[in-house]
């Protein structure tokens, strides 16, 4: 399955054009992903260093991105700018369900929803082991990484 995930507020805290904060569980979602046979593109409005840092990000997080904002085969049969993939992980999708986290400066995406979602979708042989949530609600409304286990 091609999967186009965003960056700023999905895999990282919104610092544009900086890089934030790595989002808990972000990185073991979607390197599991990949060792499920699932493809990655990075869908982003970045653009110029700020996307170059994207990249790095996840090159440095040994995540293999088989293309940046574009599916590499879709110019064979359309010439639209959308990114083609079966599912979009990004923080402004409707029914994404967001964590606030300590030090963050908005929410992001909730790693183990998107797990777990993906999970019903995808057959048994690829079920991905789930991140564990220390605890189930904070008294702040608030989650620190330090509340999810690696």
């Amino acid at each position: 399955m091609k999967i186009a995930v965003d960056f700023d507020g999905t895999c990282v805290d919104h610092c544009y054009p900086l890089v934030g904060e790595d989002a808990p569980g972000c990185v073991e979602v979607l390197k599991d992903l990949i060792k499920s046979g699932h493809k990655l593109i990075l869908n982003t409005m970045r653009h110029g260093q700020a996307l170059e840092e994207a990249v790095r990000w996840f090159e440095n997080h040994q995540i293999f991105l088989s293309g940046i904002n574009q599916d590499p085969g879709q110019t064979e049969w359309t010439q639209s700018p959308k990114v083609f993939a079966q599912k979009y992980i990004d923080d402004a999708a409707v029914g994404m369900k967001l964590v606030k986290l300590h030090g963050f400066q908005r929410p992001v995406v909730d790693w183990e929803f998107v797990r777990q979602e993906l999970i019903n979708e995808i057959d048994s042989e690829n079920v991905l082991p789930p991140i564990k949530l220390l605890k189930k609600y904070s008294d702040d409304g608030f989650f620190d990484a330090k509340d999810y286990e690696n």
